[in-house]
Formats: structure tokens, sequence, C-alpha cells
């Protein structure tokens, strides 16, 4: 019902993903249920630590991703991209996987991870960025990428903390 109202012919790809890692899930669920019968279902909805991490990665790809993009309207409005030269809605989907990859090295404690995540992505934009009539770009970028990368990091450190109270 959710991909029949939210499914648009230019994202009917990712809606197929969804929805067929949701029915291996389903068989997965069920297949060890079913095989498991002495498992109690309340385990999962009474696990906090499930909840926390859950809570969190929802905020990360869902919630983030609009609120970026509603901090930064002001700006994209004075920078003209060249939609051609880009895949549609590319910078939505690298900031969700930046902020997920931001915020599992913060969880596992490898932040040295996070500056070589903050380099790569540096070299890959230089070519956009070097030219100097791109200033604006240059900074737009830099805006959304300093944004994302510091939601993620207090995300992750604000779950750590909520997992260990």
């Amino acid at each position: 019902m959710v991909k029949l109202f939210f499914q648009k012919k230019n994202n009917k790809t990712g809606w197929f993903l969804i929805d067929q890692l949701l029915h291996v899930l389903s068989i997965v669920v069920l297949w060890y249920l079913f095989f498991n019968p002495d498992i109690p279902m309340g385990v999962l909805a009474e696990n906090q630590q499930f909840w926390i991490y859950l809570t969190a990665i929802l905020f990360l790809t869902v919630v983030c991703g609009i609120g970026i993009q509603v901090l930064l309207t002001n700006w994209a409005k004075d920078i003209h991209l060249d939609k051609e030269k880009s895949l549609p809605n590319a910078g939505r989907y690298i900031g969700i996987l930046e902020r997920l990859l931001v915020f599992l090295f913060v969880v596992l404690g490898r932040w040295e991870a996070i500056g070589f995540l903050i380099a790569a992505k540096s070299v890959f934009r230089f070519g956009d960025l070097k030219d100097s009539r791109n200033r604006k770009l240059t900074e737009y970028i830099l805006i959304g990428t300093l944004l994302s990368f510091g939601i993620a990091i207090v995300t992750g450190i604000l779950t750590l903390y909520l997992s260990t109270v």
C-alpha cells in the first residue's frame, strides 16, 4: 500500500528493491520463528537498544535528509545546477550513505574512518570545486556535507550514551 502511494515513475527501482528486501526479510523472520517457537515475541519489543538504534537510523535516513534540504533551500535557489550532468536524487542518496557510514564509525569507535571518508569525498568533489566560478556551489556542498557529518556524529554519540544508560 505504501509503495503504491509513494512510488513515482522516476523511483520505481528504489521501491522495487525496498519491496523485495522486505519480502525476503519477512520470509527469514517467519522461517526463524517457525523453527524456534520458544522465542518469546516480547523480546524484540522490550529490547531498548534495538529501538534506540532503529530510531537513530530512521532519523539519519529520513528526517535528516528533509531537514538538511529545508535548511539549504534558500541557498539552493542561487545555484544553477545542470540537471543533465547529475543523476536524479544522487545527492540525497549520497547524504544518506555518508550519514549511515559516519554513524557506524562513531558507534564502532572508528573516528579515523570518518576522516578517511571526508578525504575521499573531497577527492571525488575536487573536480566540481576547483573552478572559482562555482564558489557558491562549493560553499553549498561544504555546508551540506558538514551538516550531514555533524548530525551523524551527534546522533552516534547520543545513541551510544542512550544505549548505556
